[in-house]
């Protein structure tokens, strides 16, 4: 039993009566997002896809943003939503879970547009039913200030140990780590590349001795990062204010603080990349499912995967929104932002005792406490 059959074991999924026919909006839809995920132009009014939807349906989008996987959670378990546009590390949870519900993607005209790569992803496919619908992917990428920088930065060991920087001072102090479990996976990556010696084939399936191992290369980061992220906002004013010039982070600071004129840039080192691909699930007991339906096919057929891709840097997951201009985004841009690079992603998946690599492995829940323990200087 590997994967998701082993964190669905000792809680199988439940029959979920799924919608047959769409009928009227019920005037609402609340969703739990991560942030700049979902825009109505208050940030820029250049970036605007809510509003159309709006209009069009009748249904009020209403947004809770979330920074954490755990926080995702958190809210889909404490119940009031009818959406989440979850990372893989949440979308196991929440189905193993019974806080999401299957969708009847015959009830998403778009469907057939998303990428093949995606449609039966494992993330939010069971046994050949889906748990939600794709929404946008991308790498967790290294963010670095080109004044102190001026190459990119060729390995993650600049976050990970105390090294003198290119303008001759210590990085001790000047580096950030996110918030997160599930950077445990950030660790076990580099250290895939540079202690092969330990055999992990998988940053998220790691037995005793990796897991420690990539433990005490947290311990060791812990004495060099000046904060644990997981604001993206925050983050970017410790870029622009408290003298941070690199970290771990996703394409959607890189953008807002290049647009600002100020010296970032961003890189995926020789070790390569852990990810995220993220899927818009439906709560069990949504409250909303016709507008949250029409929101899902919202998201694949109008401007949202186009803009969002150029907003956030990331890609989106129907292939056709590089190319066909229903939006800003380009077939170029596409590949800027990673679009032929999907192999070489590890995107973020939940832990699991029973695991494909090896004998045992290390679970989540072991991560959560365990990281709790590394930032607490433990």
């Amino acid at each position: 039993m590997t994967g998701l059959a082993g964190l669905l074991a000792a809680s199988p999924t439940f029959a979920q009566d799924m919608l047959t026919a769409l009928g009227d909006g019920e005037g609402q839809v609340n969703i739990v997002a991560w942030p700049g995920y979902i825009e109505r132009g208050e940030t820029d009014p250049n970036f605007d896809w809510v509003t159309s939807f709006e209009e069009a349906t009748g249904c009020a989008v209403n947004v809770k943003t979330a920074n954490t996987s755990d926080e995702m959670v958190a809210l889909m378990n404490e119940g009031g939503f009818d959406l989440v546009t979850a990372s893989g590390d949440a979308s196991l949870r929440l189905v193993a879970g019974k806080r999401v519900q299957p969708v009847n993607v015959d009830l998403v005209p778009s469907w057939s547009e998303i990428d093949d790569r995606l449609k039966d992803a494992p993330w939010h496919t069971v046994d050949g039913v889906h748990y939600g619908v794709p929404y946008m992917w991308g790498p967790n990428v290294l963010m670095y200030n080109t004044e102190v920088f001026p190459e990119p930065p060729t390995s993650w060991d600049v976050v990970f140990k105390e090294m003198d920087l290119p303008d001759g001072q210590s990085n001790s102090g000047r580096v950030q780590a996110y918030d997160g479990p599930i950077h445990v996976a950030d660790a076990a990556n580099y250290l895939m590349a540079n202690q092969p010696e330990l055999g992990i084939e998988d940053p998220y399936q790691l037995n005793a001795e990796q897991y420690e191992a990539a433990l005490n290369l947290l311990r060791g980061q812990r004495q060099i990062v000046s904060r644990y992220w997981h604001d993206a906002f925050i983050q970017m004013d410790d870029f622009k204010n408290e003298g941070v010039v690199a970290s771990g982070s996703w394409p959607f600071q890189v953008n807002l603080l290049k647009g600002e004129g100020l010296p970032i840039a961003s890189t995926i080192p020789a070790e390569g990349a852990t990810g995220w691909a993220d899927t818009t699930m439906m709560h069990a007991e949504a409250d909303n499912p016709n507008c949250a339906y029409m929101w899902m096919e919202h998201t694949l057929s109008s401007n949202l995967m186009s803009d969002l891709s150029v907003w956030f840097g990331a890609n989106p997951a129907v292939p056709a929104a590089c190319t066909d201009g229903r939006g800003m985004q380009t077939a170029e841009g596409c590949t800027t932002n990673g679009m032929d690079d999907f192999e070489k992603i590890k995107f973020w998946t939940t832990p699991v005792t029973q695991c494909a690599t090896q004998e045992e492995c290390v679970p989540y829940y072991r991560w959560v406490s365990d990281y709790i323990g590394v930032i607490g200087g433990r």
